[in-house]
């Protein structure tokens, strides 16, 4: 089975604290994710779901923002400063893309 191109690039400037905030955060939103299955099961009321869909949503939108922070002051930087630049750039844009359509 072939790699896919995120995940051929191993790259990361994040250190061991970062990387444990990262992952700790992602599984309290996993835990939220379970809690609306549950609520789903019980029959709770739409808005209560939606209520905790939203918070969802605004935990991943941090940890994205993060990520793509630590992208642009580290990975298109460093491009930009070894004269790859016009790619890194390229790529940042696209990810902007996706997030715009979000």
């Amino acid at each position: 089975m072939a790699a896919s191109k995120e995940e051929e690039k191993t790259v990361s400037h994040r250190d061991e604290m970062e990387k444990e905030q990262l992952i700790n955060r992602l599984k309290r939103i996993e835990g939220q994710v379970r809690g609306i299955q549950k609520m789903i099961e019980s029959d709770r009321y739409c808005v209560d779901i939606l209520v905790q869909i939203s918070a969802i949503n605004a935990a991943l939108k941090k940890v994205s923002l993060n990520m793509l922070g630590r992208h642009t002051n580290h990975c298109v930087s460093d491009a930009i400063k070894n004269g790859n630049g016009e790619e890194a750039i390229a790529e940042l844009m696209e990810v902007f893309e996706r997030f715009s359509k979000s």
